[in-house]
């Protein structure tokens, strides 16, 4: 693994060996688990705790080994001067996950220069890391867009894809859109199903504007950087 690209919070390997009780391998030959890892990207602009709380359902739900907060550069999505700094993000995101021993975070996005697109992030992964299985963690209503989004069908074939589905929202509709992109991409999707937590990016800025407080809704540490930068004062 290039520790340039991953960026990783202390923690112990995922990898592992199956042995007997003398250390020795069982079977013919050691045998190694797939290290399950989910991808968690996003502009996080600023990061919240619903991003944390979703992150952890996924990890718990689908036993994975680790989440990667992967922040975005400059995504094709969204108008740059809607989205604070690429580094100031990925700082941000860093202090709000480093508490926790599964959480890592990479830059690989932060680093590429031009549009960033999911394919190509999962392809670099995919380089570094080709024993990995991956799971790909979105909201539900990606879902109905995600068919546009460049090479979809790298994106199908190279991850598990984990939808977030409140759980008054798992409707007809959804599911008819679950079972199309299986039909067309042989697409594998799992759905998470949680408590909606109505705390948005969006809100957060605009309290900050406003001067109100976003305690609870942010993690300490990041709220004391946001301070200390004077971040989204005239958003």
């Amino acid at each position: 693994m290039d520790d340039c690209r991953i960026c990783k919070n202390k923690g112990n390997s995922r990898t592992k060996e199956e042995t007997g009780d003398n250390g020795a391998s069982t079977g013919s030959a050691a045998r190694k688990e797939r290290k399950k890892t989910g991808i968690m990207g996003g502009t996080f602009n600023p990061i919240h705790i619903g991003h944390l709380l979703l992150a952890e359902s996924a990890r718990d739900n689908f036993e994975l080994d680790e989440i990667l907060f992967i922040p975005s550069g400059r995504s094709y999505m969204k108008r740059e001067a809607e989205v604070l700094d690429r580094h100031i993000r990925y700082e941000m995101t860093r202090l709000a996950i480093e508490d926790n021993p599964a959480f890592f975070i990479s830059d690989l996005e932060v680093n590429r220069t031009g549009n960033t697109y999911t394919c190509d992030t999962l392809s670099e992964l995919r380089e570094l890391e080709p024993e990995t299985e991956f799971y790909f963690i979105v909201g539900a209503d990606n879902l109905f867009s995600m068919e546009t989004w460049r090479k979809p069908e790298y994106i199908f074939h190279n991850c598990t894809i984990l939808a977030a589905i409140r759980e008054d929202k798992g409707d007809d509709r959804l599911q008819e859109q679950i079972a199309y992109l299986e039909e067309k991409f042989g697409a594998n999707i799992c759905q998470i199903t949680f408590k909606e937590i109505d705390i948005s990016s969006t809100d957060i800025r605009m309290r900050l504007a406003y001067g109100q407080s976003i305690r609870y809704m942010v993690p300490e540490p990041v709220i004391a950087y946001i301070k200390k930068h004077q971040l989204y004062k005239f958003y």
